[in-house]
C-alpha cells in the first residue's frame, strides 16, 4: 500500500474508535480528510466514504449485537425510512449535484446550535416525561428519510445527523449508538451499491477508490468494535457531551468552510 492508503487506515481506526460509542460511523469526519489531505476527487469521494461505512460497520455492530444493544425496534424503524433515501440521494448527487456550500451551510445551521444545546442540555438538564422522549412515529419516519437522502448525496452516513436530534429528544445513547449505526451500515451498503450501478451512466469519477476505502474501513472496522466495547464503560453524560462536541465541531468546521474563499484565508 502506498501512504494514503496507510493514512486512511490510521484515520478510519482513530475517528471510529471516538464516534462508535455515540453511533456516529465517523464517515462524515473521514470526508474533510479525503478531500483535503488524500485527494480523492469529487464525486468519487461519496462512494468512497459509503466503502468505509460498509466495511467499518460490521466492527461495531458486531460488539452491539454480542451485548444485546440491537433488539430494540428503534433499529428497525430507522432502517426501514433511511433506506430509500440514501438511493434517491444518490441519483441526486451524480445527476443533479447541489452545491457544497449549499450542504455546508444547512450541516452548520443545523449541527452547531443542536451540538451546543446538547452540551448546555447535558450540563442542566430538564425534567422529561419518558414517553415524549422518542419521536412519534410519522416525525421519525420523516427525519430517516431526511437523512438517508443526505446520506446519499454526501456519503455521510445518517448517524451524526440522527443521533444528536434522537439524544436531543432524552433518549439515551445506549438506545441510539447501535440503531444509528445500523441504519448507516445497512444504507452505506445501499449506496455503495447505487453509485456502483450509476457509474456505469456517468462519465466522471463516480466509482469510489476501492483502495482507499477499504484501507480506511479496515481500520474504522476495528476502531468500531473497540468504541462500542468502551461505550458501556462510559457514563451516559460524558457521552452525550461527547456527541454534542462532536456535533458543535462539525458544524463550526463546515460553517468556516462554507464562508467566501477569500474569508477563509484568516482562520
Amino acid at each position: 500500500m502506498d501512504w494514503t492508503n496507510w493514512a486512511g487506515l490510521a484515520a478510519g481506526l482513530l475517528i471510529s474508535t471516538v464516534t462508535a460509542p455515540v453511533g456516529v460511523s465517523g464517515a462524515v469526519f473521514l470526508l474533510p480528510v479525503q478531500l483535503s489531505i488524500l485527494g480523492v476527487p469529487s464525486p468519487a469521494v461519496t462512494p468512497t466514504n459509503l466503502l468505509f461505512n460498509v466495511v467499518a460497520g460490521p466492527g461495531a455492530l458486531w460488539r452491539y449485537r454480542h451485548d444485546g444493544a440491537l433488539r430494540d425496534g428503534l433499529a428497525r424503524r430507522l432502517v426501514l425510512w433511511t433506506l430509500p433515501g440514501v438511493i434517491a440521494g444518490a441519483a441526486v448527487r451524480v445527476f443533479a449535484l447541489p452545491g457544497q456550500n449549499l450542504f455546508r451551510t444547512l450541516v452548520a445551521a443545523l449541527l452547531l446550535p443542536l451540538g451546543v444545546w446538547l452540551c448546555l442540555r447535558t450540563l442542566h438538564p430538564a425534567r422529561q416525561h419518558p414517553d415524549a422522549a422518542e419521536p412519534s412515529a410519522p416525525a421519525l419516519a420523516a427525519l430517516a428519510l431526511a437523512v438517508g437522502v443526505v446520506g446519499g448525496i454526501y456519503g455521510i452516513g445518517g448517524g451524526s445527523l440522527l443521533g444528536p436530534v434522537l439524544a436531543a429528544r432524552g433518549m439515551s445513547m445506549a438506545r441510539i449508538a447501535p440503531a444509528t449505526l445500523a441504519a448507516t451500515f445497512t444504507t452505506s451498503v445501499a449506496g455503495a451499491a447505487a453509485y456502483a450501478m450509476l457509474a456505469l451512466a456517468s462519465s466522471g469519477p463516480v466509482a469510489p477508490d476501492w483502495w482507499l476505502g477499504l484501507a480506511c474501513g479496515l481500520g474504522g472496522l476495528i476502531g468500531g468494535y473497540l468504541g462500542a466495547r468502551l461505550q458501556r464503560h462510559l457514563p451516559e453524560t460524558a457521552l452525550r457531551l461527547l456527541l454534542g462536541t462532536l456535533a458543535a465541531a462539525l458544524g463550526a468546521l463546515y460553517a468556516v468552510q462554507a464562508l467566501p474563499q477569500g474569508c477563509c484565508k484568516f482562520f
